[in-house]
């Protein structure tokens, strides 16, 4: 077998996804036939990575692109609500309280006389904030732990195990009612720094398997064996190479951030008023269930179809990226 090729310029099969491992999978189970070349390469006859075979099959599979549609849209009125709801999610009318549907008012009134409908879509910029932000963050800080305890081994990898033991042991409702119950701050942050003080152990253990598997590959070793630094070994060879999984887990873990982040808020220690939260607004008309549905309804049916959504979509990216799974 020839040595592959390899500088300090170039990786050692220059392939989209970093590394002659791409190179490999073409030959066999993540490549298949297009239209443009023969088995596992692409229109201009070149082998697709891992990455460009992933993307060939999402665009192709209705779970992705429904989900992907509807987290789309839940992005856009988080940025511009106003897009849909002209109204004040503050403006409230105690006359109107807990009436139903009306004119200009689909969704009704809650029980301080607020725009249902107004509250339902503004709550949609708190919950994807919170969730975007507490991913964003859990990703980046188990990945970076974990992928350094993976790749160098010894003392470093067996201490950050024994931490993430004792933050597994931790309840995370429970650990959130301890911690934010002290907290005074109406903001987003204090929620988020939880969520990310939690959670960022279970995606440093798939980092460190993922780097662990990754490292033992041959095109890791022959990069070793021609003088390869650390760093150049890491960043070019193995970690493009083990970030499906966290992708994967990160993509699922959001919709979980978002139903706690209403769990929290719910139980009076997440979101506070006067925040427009999905949480918030479904704690308050849990009292008038049988009086005022509407009021429970609308909040719960967004927060349903959201986590709903990046789970289908998490999903979606595992079945593309995982070639055991084709």
């Amino acid at each position: 077998m020839p040595e592959p090729n390899y500088d300090e310029g170039a990786a050692i099969a220059p392939t989209g996804a970093g590394g002659a491992v791409d190179l490999a999978m073409s030959e066999g189970e993540t490549l298949e036939k297009t239209p443009g070349g023969p088995l596992g390469t692409g229109p201009a006859g070149k082998p697709r990575s891992l990455w460009s075979d992933a993307w060939h099959d999402l665009r192709r599979n209705p779970v992705f692109l429904l989900s992907g549609l509807v987290i789309l849209f839940l992005i856009v009125i988080a940025i511009w609500p106003s897009l849909i709801a002209s109204g004040d999610p503050l403006d409230c009318d105690l006359a109107k309280a807990q009436e139903g549907s009306q004119p200009g008012h689909p969704f009704g009134f809650n029980g301080q006389g607020c725009d249902v409908y107004t509250r339902t879509v503004h709550g949609a910029r708190t919950s994807v904030t919170v969730g975007v932000l507490a991913t964003l963050g859990v990703a980046v800080l188990g990945s970076v732990l974990g992928g350094l305890a993976g790749f160098f081994g010894g003392v470093w990898d067996a201490i950050l195990s024994r931490i993430t033991d004792i933050f597994f042991a931790i309840p995370v409702v429970l650990g959130g009612l301890v911690l934010l119950s002290v907290v005074t701050s109406n903001t987003v942050w204090p929620v988020i720094g939880f969520m990310v003080l939690l959670g960022w152990p279970q995606l440093s253990r798939i980092a460190r398997g993922s780097v662990i598997t990754a490292k033992q590959n041959d095109y890791v070793q022959a990069a070793r064996a021609l003088g390869a630094s650390n760093s150049r070994m890491l960043l070019r060879h193995i970690a493009p190479n083990a970030l499906a999984p966290v992708i994967v887990v990160a993509t699922i873990a959001l919709g979980t951030y978002i139903a706690l982040e209403a769990t929290l808020s719910f139980l009076g220690v997440g979101l506070k008023p006067p925040t427009v939260s999905w949480g918030i607004d479904i704690s308050s008309a849990s009292q008038y269930i049988r009086n005022a549905p509407h009021m429970l309804l609308w909040p719960a049916g967004a927060l349903a179809v959201t986590v709903l959504a990046f789970i289908m979509l998490g999903d979606a990216v595992r079945d593309a990226l995982d070639p055991k799974l084709r």
